[in-house]
């Protein structure tokens, strides 16, 4: 049989270190990542010049959660083909991952996705949002003076930044903060902050704004009925996919 090596050998060691890069880190510079799944930390020591698509390989060797299902985030959705470097990852980052497995999402047709069927058949059978009482009230004030530039036709990552300048449909202003290291959604207004977990909010509805296309109305189910829907107005067109992504989660859509 081989000697066995002794305790202090830095081959016995690296064989059992789990947070190591699985490519071998040697020569690279590596930086300490803290990645939460499912409540779960993870601390990983990472290549900084590995892409986003390395860190999904990685992801999957430690959670068993495949790529195609996985939303990491960290300021944002992670590109694929940027590296950590280029996207300013520091040592410590929180990397949140969002995700079921196949076996999770094929066991059970979630509430989540009930409510979403059921919304859009509702929208289908009525008028235009824009066009009902309820909403015109707010969107006849016009358009906040303080509202955030739109970019028609373009789709954008969330800002760092909160989302200001909107109205609520009291008609009073409200900011939307996207707290990813939390996983929650906080609705700001003078009088208060309500701190949502993204996984409570069963679906997200947007319309564009007549005459004013490049902002849309957009509503927040936070229960199962209607009534539960938490609308805000002038959401400038290019951030509305991302808060979709980024409430919903892309992999209920693969």
């Amino acid at each position: 049989p081989a000697p066995a090596q002794p305790p202090g050998d830095p081959a016995a060691q690296a064989s059992v270190s789990n947070g190591e890069d699985a490519g071998g880190g040697a020569g690279r510079e590596l930086v300490d990542l803290k990645i939460i799944w499912n409540k779960t930390k993870h601390d990983v020591k990472f290549p900084l010049d590995s892409t986003g698509s390395e860190l999904k390989q990685k992801i999957h060797s430690i959670t068993g959660l495949p790529p195609a299902m996985q939303k990491v985030m960290y300021k944002g959705l992670v590109p694929e083909d940027k590296t950590l470097r280029e996207i300013k990852v520091t040592s410590g980052a929180k990397i949140m991952v969002v995700g079921s497995t196949i076996n999770d999402v094929l066991a059970v047709n979630t509430p989540k996705d009930a409510a979403q069927q059921d919304a859009k058949a509702e929208e289908n059978k009525k008028e235009p949002l824009c066009r009902q009482k309820q909403h015109r009230k707010v969107l006849d004030k016009g358009k906040p003076e303080d509202v955030m530039p739109s970019v028609k036709g373009a789709q954008e990552r969330l800002p760092t930044v909160p989302l200001s300048g909107m109205y609520n449909k009291s008609g009073g202003k409200v900011r939307l903060t996207f707290k990813l290291e939390q996983d929650q959604l906080w609705i700001g207004t003078k009088e208060r902050t309500e701190k949502l977990p993204m996984g409570s909010i069963k679906n997200v509805v947007s319309e564009p704004i007549e005459g004013h296309e490049d902002y849309h109305m957009m509503a927040f189910q936070l229960g199962p009925t209607e009534a539960s829907y938490y609308w805000v107005y002038w959401v400038p067109t290019q951030y509305v996919d991302a808060i979709k992504d980024t409430v919903l989660g892309k992999w209920q859509y693969f």
